[in-house]
């Protein structure tokens, strides 16, 4: 049964495997802290914290020293040598000098760090190129450790969820939480090198249905076998193969259990299936595209 299953699938991959380039350039928004009443941020080299409103520099910033800023009269203010300073702005940005990355939450991240007073509260954005926000959505949501072709699935469904949420937390001010609410995302501090080799060796890929990148569901395990998404979100999702052994072994079902289970990936590379085999097992009628990403 299960060799004969894995027959069919490779013949499922020669056949739907298609890559295009698609024309946007995508960079993306993650929303890594909300509602805070104090933040701390600096860079790992000398920079400067702009006013986005006006492109002003407010102060300079040395290497690898926190700054803390809290909200003030619909601004912000800034500690420096001790005492606060206030920031005439709500909207203030902290661009790392070349090769560089910038701190909150005490995790370092690529791209640069965006900080807005949103009703008296302090939100804090990563905006980071697509590819390399998924280096640091991989090792956060699977075990470094795994075999590299289930975390190259990984690495395709974690992009092809994010293209596909573009702007679904547009009313706070990004696109994705940082969270396993959208995908786990610890920036550069969580990175790897096995997970930033399966990210670089599936470069841009996505999965697509019906010429649309997909929302590639994905939970840690199914718990035997694998979910109808109206099961749980009350409708189907044409895509997904539901009521499938999960192949996660004796794992207890843990998170939503539609689409990929991390687990059975896991199983399923240990038995000699590569990434595409795996993908294709958990989702139907898909195809693999390439994006075309100048900002990753």
């Amino acid at each position: 049964m299960f060799f004969k299953m894995k027959k069919i699938i490779v013949l499922a991959i020669l056949f739907l495997f298609s890559i295009f380039n698609s024309s946007p350039s995508y960079a993306i928004k993650i929303g890594v802290i909300v509602g805070a009443s104090q933040i701390g941020i600096g860079s790992s080299n000398a920079t400067s914290i702009i006013d986005a409103n006006t492109n002003k520099t407010v102060c300079k910033v040395d290497a690898m020293k926190g700054y803390e800023i809290i909200p003030y009269k619909n601004t912000m203010a800034i500690r420096l040598n001790g005492k606060f300073y206030q920031i005439y702005s709500d909207n203030i940005v902290l661009k790392p000098a070349k090769g560089g990355f910038v701190n909150a939450k005490r995790k370092w991240y690529r791209g640069f760090l965006r900080v807005q007073n949103k009703g008296n509260k302090l939100t804090v954005i990563n905006d980071v190129g697509l590819e390399d926000y998924i280096k640091g959505v991989v090792p956060s949501e699977m075990p470094s450790s795994w075999e590299m072709e289930a975390l190259k699935a990984q690495a395709i469904a974690a992009r092809s969820y994010a293209l596909a949420n573009l702007g679904k937390r547009a009313n706070l001010g990004f696109d994705l939480k940082d969270t396993p609410e959208d995908q786990a995302y610890g920036g550069a501090s969580a990175e790897t090198v096995r997970t930033n080799t399966a990210v670089e060796q599936t470069s841009k890929l996505v999965l697509t249905y019906n010429y649309k990148v997909v929302s590639a569901y994905y939970s840690a395990s199914a718990g035997g076998q694998t979910i109808s998404a109206k099961d749980v979100w009350g409708a189907e999702v044409p895509y997904i193969r539901a009521d499938i052994p999960s192949y996660d072994g004796n794992v207890k079902k843990n998170g939503h259990g539609v689409g990929m289970s991390q687990h059975g990936a896991n199983n399923l590379a240990k038995d000699g299936y590569n990434a595409y085999q795996i993908l294709q097992y958990y989702y139907k009628n898909v195809k693999f595209a390439k994006v075309n990403d100048k900002n990753s």
